[in-house]
């Protein structure tokens, strides 16, 4: 499996690095794109540094390099992931303005009719970001906020950050048993 991935400058990097960990242990080809705001919140939020984080991926790219693969549709990959997504990467992929790598990515994994995943980090939500979220999902992009499910009685941070990894893993169709189900003993 291949996938893009891509960090952008959210709040919760710790999402996107524990995306990549769970993918690299499952032998999935990772291509990673990192803002420059992921790098300074990585730096900000987490113990690891942008080289560590990179480390974790098949291959990482910077967001001003228009050369990458994933720059093209020829460029064949299983789905995408922007996780975090911030809202001026989510309004970007919206609008179809395609200012960096981040946003070309996205771009054209919707025109080739692939996977792509949001996992937006915003609290309120504006009418703009609404709106914008509900043009992508009715495109048929996956919008998916971090938010716990408090019935696997989540006892650190780590607990609920594993829950909306192991969500996006299941939307991926990545087999994973990161958490109890609803249901499960």
């Amino acid at each position: 499996m291949r996938l893009v991935v891509a960090i952008t400058g959210a709040s919760g990097a710790i999402y996107g690095i524990t995306l990549l960990k769970e993918l690299a242990a499952r032998g999935v080809e990772v291509h990673l794109i990192l803002s420059r705001a992921a790098r300074y919140i990585i730096a900000q939020e987490t113990p690891y540094s942008a080289g560590e984080v990179a480390g974790l991926a098949f291959r990482c790219y910077d967001e001003d390099d228009f050369a990458a693969p994933m720059a093209s549709g020829s460029f064949v990959h299983d789905g995408m992931v922007v996780v975090p997504c911030s809202m001026k990467t989510l309004a970007g992929v919206a609008a179809g303005y395609a200012a960096n790598l981040v946003q070309r990515a996205a771009d054209v994994t919707l025109k080739e009719r692939r996977r792509l995943i949001l996992v937006p980090r915003e609290t309120p939500l504006s009418p703009v970001h609404l709106e914008n979220m509900l043009k992508l999902a009715r495109l048929g992009v996956v919008i998916m906020p971090p938010v716990p499910a408090f019935y696997t009685k989540p006892k650190t941070l780590d607990d609920i950050v594993i829950f909306t990894v192991g969500r996006v893993m299941d939307h991926l169709g990545i087999a994973h048993s990161l958490f109890r189900r609803w249901g499960e003993a």
